[in-house]
């Protein structure tokens, strides 16, 4: 099975936080994914990366947080993430990376 170079442009990384350590527990993992991907793409890569199968993915998009560094105000950049449920039996180790 070939994985295409444009997978790994869809899925950016996961992501390891609190919440999504929550989210790992009833089956969804979590990954920052590319902002003009959209779900039926995000499908297609998880399951030709990970070699599972893909139930369901929700996506959410993170607006960046104004900051201020030195008085100098900016603006952290904006995070699309999905949270990709997988079907029963199938799971993901993101903790040994792609």
């Amino acid at each position: 099975m070939s994985v295409k170079a444009e997978h790994y442009d869809v899925i950016r990384k996961p992501i390891i936080t609190e919440k999504a350590t929550l989210a790992s527990e009833n089956g969804a993992i979590v990954f920052e994914v590319a902002h003009d991907s959209n779900k039926p793409q995000i499908k297609e890569a998880v399951e030709a990366l990970f070699g599972v199968k893909v139930k369901a993915v929700n996506t959410v998009i993170t607006k960046g947080k104004t900051k201020r560094f030195r008085g100098i105000k900016g603006t952290r950049k904006d995070v699309k993430k999905a949270y990709v449920t997988l079907e029963e039996g199938n799971s993901i180790d993101v903790t040994t990376g792609l």
